[in-house]
């Protein structure tokens, strides 16, 4: 079979079937000329359609899907004044702008979709690249999407931390040490200075070598004995004297020297530490010290307009005749 006869057959399918596949395809477009030209197509207006929709496209500014759809419907208007150049030009243009792009085979008439799929053949190479592009572009976008979403989050996060800075109050507070303090033992100079665990340190060893210290003085001083020793020849009334006489006998010599010796290295222990406190806290001294607290500040309630202060009793005093008087008063 020629040609013209698979035309003429492919005009008659179009005028018939014509509006009914553009509406079923096309949805409710902005552009007052789109639905123009869409109307204009379903009456069959072919050459004006085809015109038309080449100047609304040169002219720009449109959304993506309007210009799909003018470039099918010049498409399908060349298709129909056999000018398969224009025709051609515009489907591939469709194929471009939605490589995915398909007519409705139950509303285009078969030789249209024959020509249609055959383009979508021919570009199935560059279709494929086309879909590669449009999904790198949407992950573009996302991406752009998200970075947004981000620098519009974080610009709230800023905002809330500017007013949360506005209601807080910085509270400084000086605090004034005293330099004797350092010399006293058991950390007390590290205790004024906020360093508590320094303090407990020496204050726990200062106060165990002072424990012990104090523990073998007294066992040492035990193990003395006292005992009299009587003198002759001296110039008391009967030639003689009796003096107490203190000391430790040999069996506990061993003994004392080891008290002896424990009382002596715990002495010499509390000073070295004692000395090593005060160094330590020499060097740590501050004459004063700034504190800075934030505290969030609130606003004062107001008080009540419809409460007020009662005004406080007063006494009075006045003279009588022959005496004095005093009077109470209250509001309330």
């Amino acid at each position: 079979m020629s040609r013209g006869p698979l035309l003429l057959i492919a005009l008659f399918a179009l005028a018939l079937l014509g509006p009914a596949s553009v509406r079923a395809q096309v949805p409710n477009g902005a552009d007052p000329e789109v639905a123009a030209l869409r109307s204009s197509f379903e009456y069959g207006k072919y050459a004006e359609v085809l015109e038309r929709a080449g100047q609304r496209i040169d002219r720009g500014d449109l959304p993506e899907e309007d210009l799909v759809e003018l470039h099918k419907l010049a498409g399908l208007s060349a298709f129909n004044l056999n000018k398969t150049d224009e025709a051609e030009r515009h489907l591939r243009a469709v194929l471009r702008l939605d490589p995915d792009f398909s007519l409705d085979p139950f509303v285009v008439p078969p030789p249209a979709v024959a020509y249609f799929e055959d383009l979508k053949n021919q570009m199935s190479g560059e279709r494929d690249f086309l879909r590669q592009e449009q999904r790198l572009r949407v992950e573009r976008e996302k991406a752009e999407q998200e970075r947004r979403e981000q620098e519009r989050v974080a610009l709230e996060t800023q905002r809330r931390r500017a007013e949360e800075l506005a209601r807080q109050v910085t509270v400084r507070t000086v605090e004034k040490r005293n330099f004797l303090v350092n010399f006293v033992p058991f950390g007390a100079g590290q205790f004024q200075q906020g360093r508590n665990g320094m303090g407990i340190a020496f204050a726990a060893t200062e106060g165990a070598m002072a424990i012990t210290s104090i523990i073998a003085f007294f066992a040492y001083d035990s193990l003395f004995e006292q005992r009299f020793v009587n003198l002759d020849n001296v110039l008391d009334e009967d030639g003689r004297a009796s003096i107490p006489v203190r000391y430790i006998p040999t069996d506990r010599a061993r003994q004392a020297d080891t008290w002896q010796l424990l009382k002596l290295a715990s002495a010499t222990g509390f000073y070295t530490v004692y000395t090593l406190g005060v160094v330590d806290a020499v060097y740590h001294h501050e004459d004063q010290v700034v504190t800075s607290t934030t505290v969030e500040s609130r606003p004062e309630p107001k008080p009540s307009p419809s409460v007020s202060q009662a005004a406080p009793p007063r006494v009075r005093l006045y003279s009588t005749r022959g005496g004095l008087g005093a009077g109470f008063s209250l509001t309330f």
